[in-house]
């Protein structure tokens, strides 16, 4: 049966994460992974750093331009991650990988959708407590993806507008509970009268 997963990704180990995916998308399933910028990776920040950093300066001596091509952004590092799961350069591969999609941040018709965690790529549940770990989005802004502030903003401004529309909410549930007392106790007050 072919299926829709819609994955957050945040607090999830890279490695764990993609593996399962990759699974999936080979079963079939279509999966769509959000807030790439969150997920994790174990081990120290500035080892992950420098090891993307190692990786970044490797290219074709003869003509650059022909590769290999490395990426800044979490959502195309996630990818690639994936994408080396795979069998990408067979027909089967390739239509798997065509499958997943990957965002940072919160898109809009994802934001209201019921969203999956998957507990066995979990960090909290994996990793060991103290053992150090890193951010994808963290070293995706340190190697050169420009785009972290803009992610941060765009969460924040909605987190503030969740917060105005609970609030308004909360008020106007108050306010009918309000009247719905006194009209009980009006209702009530009445029958007292008529009885006595």
């Amino acid at each position: 049966m072919k299926t829709f997963w819609l994955i957050d990704g945040q607090g999830h180990l890279a490695g764990r994460l993609a593996s399962i995916c990759a699974k999936e998308l080979l079963n079939g399933n279509k999966i769509i992974v959000v807030k790439a910028e969150k997920i994790e990776i174990s081990g120290k920040h500035i080892r992950n750093k420098l090891k993307f950093l190692v990786k970044s300066k490797k290219r074709t001596n003869t003509n650059p331009k022909k590769g290999p091509f490395h990426f800044h952004s979490p959502s195309q590092i996630f990818w690639k991650m994936v994408r080396g799961m795979l069998p990408h350069k067979t027909k089967k591969g390739t239509s798997a990988l065509m499958k997943l999609k990957v965002f940072e941040g919160l898109p809009e018709p994802f934001n209201r959708m019921k969203k999956f965690t998957i507990p066995t790529a979990l960090r909290i549940s994996k990793l060991l407590n103290g053992r150090k770990y890193s951010v994808l989005g963290e070293i995706g802004n340190q190697i050169g993806w420009p785009r972290k502030n803009i992610i941060d903003s765009i969460v924040w401004n909605r987190n503030i507008e969740s917060k105005l529309f609970y609030n308004q909410k909360i008020k106007s549930l108050k306010k009918k509970t309000a009247n719905y007392n006194a009209k009980v106790l009006f209702i009530s007050g009445l029958l007292n009268l008529n009885i006595q």
